[in-house]
């Protein structure tokens, strides 16, 4: 299976994968057979391995598959701007804060690393999206903020972003994307817990 970028959906295959589940074997009964690409990759697995449970891909690969498919997607519109989706991250977080941010607290905010905050801060300062102010105290700290025109390019973008997510979602009830948003709100806690606790 590929990813949506056409790259080799690692994810999918390697801890990721859904579909046909008959009878026996594994952590209990097996689920049905499901239509989409994913259940093609766990179908291949289980033929290579039928003696595995593979039900944790019929999870995780979605997730992987859905993922590349709605940044995919998504990007559209960043690419339209000039923007790459870290840059939009930046600029997203300085808009939904509304605050000034150090590059430090920029980068904590994305999940970017330091150089690679500084790397694109540079691009959007000379694109005139964001302005730096110099810390009154401390000469090495910087302060980041919104221009008037990066904080118009986020507003214009994201309500496109917002719909295009609406309409993605429309073929699930209400409850369900409650629910769906409950589960993965639960997945994510498990592990970012898991990310910051310190390895013995």
């Amino acid at each position: 299976m590929t990813a949506a970028n056409g790259r080799r959906a690692v994810g999918a295959d390697a801890a990721g994968g859904g579909g046909p589940q008959e009878d026996g074997g594994g952590a209990g009964a097996r689920r049905p057979v499901a239509g989409d690409t994913v259940a093609a990759v766990v179908r291949q697995w289980r033929t290579v391995h039928p003696e595995l449970d593979t039900g944790p891909m019929e999870v995780i690969g979605r997730i992987n598959r859905c993922a590349a498919l709605l940044q995919q997607a998504e990007d559209a519109p960043l690419r339209h701007a000039g923007l790459t989706r870290p840059e939009f991250d930046l600029l997203g977080a300085l808009r939904r804060t509304g605050l000034e941010l150090t590059p430090g607290e920029l980068a904590r905010e994305t999940f970017s690393s330091g150089a690679a905050v500084t790397k694109r801060l540079k691009q959007l300062t000379e694109r005139g999206l964001v302005e730096r102010r110099g810390d009154t105290r401390d000469r090495r700290v910087a302060h980041v903020r919104l221009t008037d025109t990066g904080r118009a390019l986020v507003d214009g973008i994201l309500p496109a972003q917002l719909s295009y997510e609406t309409t993605v979602l429309s073929g699930l009830t209400t409850p369900d994307q409650n629910t769906l948003a409950t589960l993965l709100a639960t997945l994510l806690t498990q592990l970012e817990g898991h990310r910051n606790t310190p390895h013995t």
